[in-house]
C-alpha cells in the first residue's frame, strides 16, 4: 500500500526552501553590486590628507548599504514571483502570526549596523576636523555669486583662493547675504556659509594644483557659475606670492604678456563664473557679455572713456546697469580685493580682448 505523502512533500518544489534560496540570490547580487561600485571612481583626485580618510569611509558605507539593499529588493522581488496567486484562485492566503524571535533579529541587527557606522563615522569626522599645529587661517567670505579671502596672519585680502601644498589650513567661512556653502571636490570637505555666524573647516592640501571651488548651496540665479579656483602651491611660491600681494599685486612685470595676466585676473577672481569672453572659455549669461565691451562703453554717460567706465563698473557694479540685468548680482568688494595694478590689468584686458573679438 502506497504511503500517504506529507503536507511539506505535496507543495511545490519552488516553496520548500524559501528563505536558502534568497539568501544564496541576495549573497550573489550582493557580491556582485559591491564590486561594481568599488569599481566606479565616484570622485576627483584626493587632493588632501581629509579626502583619503572620507572616501574609506565612503567604500565602508558602499559595502554595507548594497547588501542590505539587494537583500530588501530580492525578498521582495523572490516573495512577488513565487507567492502570487494563481490562474482562479480567490481565496485569502495562509493566517501568519507574529515571530517574537524574529522581530528581535531584525531590529537589533540594524540597530548594531547603523550605531557602528555612526560611532565610525563620528571617529573620522572628529580627526579631519582635529586642530592642527602651524595651521594658516583663511577667512572666506561668501556672496552673490563670488567668494573672497582674507589671511589675516599674512596681511593680504584676496578674490584668488592660494594654499601652501602640505600646510594645514583652517578656513573661517562667511556670508554676506544668503546661504552658501563652500566645497572644495578634490579636498571633500564642504561647509556651510551662513548670515551672522562663523563656520569653521580644516584641511591639508597633498597635491599641487588648480582645482575648483565651487557654492553647494542653491544661492539664486547665479549659484551654478559660482565658481572660482584654488593654486595648491609649494610653500615658496606661496610665500612669493603673498609678497607681491603685499607690494601691490599682479600687475605685468617687464616682458609679461598683458592679455595673460589680465586672463589670470579674470579667472582667479571668478569674473568668468558670470560673463560670456570667449578668450576665457566662458558662456555664462548671469551678467553681460563682454565680447562687445568697447561697443557697450559707448552708451556711457557722455565724457567718460572706456577705461574709466569699465573700471568704474568693476569698482561700484550698479553706477551704469546694462539694460537687461540687475547691477545688485555682482559684488561690490573687488575695489577692496583688487590692488589698482590689477585693476589696471583687468580693464587693459577687457577692452583689447572685446575690441578684437566685437570687430570694433
Amino acid at each position: 500500500m502506497r504511503a500517504l505523502s506529507t503536507p511539506e512533500e505535496q507543495r511545490p518544489a519552488h516553496q520548500k526552501h524559501p528563505l536558502a534560496r534568497m539568501l544564496v540570490i541576495g549573497l550573489i547580487a550582493s557580491v556582485i553590486g559591491v564590486l561594481i561600485c568599488l569599481q566606479i571612481d565616484w570622485f576627483p583626485s584626493q587632493g588632501s590628507t581629509q579626502a583619503e580618510e572620507i572616501d574609506t569611509l565612503y567604500d565602508v558605507l558602499m559595502i554595507v548599504s548594497v547588501p542590505i539593499f539587494v537583500l530588501v529588493m530580492t525578498v521582495a522581488i523572490y516573495c512577488v514571483i513565487a507567492f502570487r496567486a494563481k490562474p482562479g484562485e480567490r481565496g485569502d492566503g495562509a493566517h501568519i502570526h507574529g515571530n517574537t524571535k524574529l522581530e528581535i533579529v531584525w531590529v537589533t541587527i540594524p540597530f548594531i549596523i547603523v550605531a557602528s557606522l555612526a560611532v565610525y563615522g563620528w571617529i573620522v569626522l572628529d580627526d579631519i576636523e582635529a586642530k592642527q599645529d602651524g595651521e594658516i587661517r583663511v577667512n572666506v567670505t561668501g556672496e552673490q555669486f563670488a567668494w573672497s579671502f582674507d589671511y589675516p596672519e599674512q596681511e593680504v585680502k584676496s578674490n584668488e583662493l592660494v594654499l601652501p601644498v602640505d600646510q594645514p589650513i583652517h578656513f573661517r567661512i562667511h556670508a554676506k547675504d544668503v546661504l552658501h556653502s563652500f566645497w572644495v571636490p578634490a579636498f571633500r570637505m564642504k561647509q556651510d556659509a551662513v548670515p551672522g555666524l562663523t563656520t569653521n573647516t580644516r584641511v591639508t592640501p597633498i597635491e599641487e594644483g588648480t582645482f575648483e571651488v565651487v557654492c553647494a548651496e542653491l544661492c539664486g540665479i547665479g549659484h551654478a557659475t559660482m565658481r572660482q579656483q584654488v593654486r595648491v602651491v609649494p610653500e615658496d611660491e606661496f610665500e612669493a606670492w603673498v609678497q607681491e600681494r603685499r607690494e601691490g599685486g599682479a600687475a605685468p612685470e617687464d616682458g609679461e604678456d598683458p592679455v595673460a595676466a589680465g586672463r589670470q585676473i579674470f579667472t582667479s577672481t571668478g569674473c568668468n563664473a558670470c560673463h560670456t569672453l570667449a578668450d576665457a572659455d566662458s558662456t555664462s549669461s548671469v551678467g553681460p557679455e563682454l565680447t562687445r565691451l568697447a561697443q557697450v562703453a559707448g552708451d556711457r554717460e557722455p565724457g567718460t572713456s572706456a577705461e574709466e567706465y569699465v573700471r568704474e563698473s568693476i569698482i561700484d557694479p550698479p553706477a551704469f546697469v546694462v539694460e537687461g540685468y540687475d547691477g545688485t548680482t555682482m559684488p561690490g568688494n573687488f575695489g577692496d580685493q583688487l590692488t589698482d595694478e590689477e585693476i589696471d590689468t583687468l580693464v587693459e584686458y577687457l577692452l583689447g580682448v572685446s575690441q578684437t573679438e566685437g570687430g570694433e
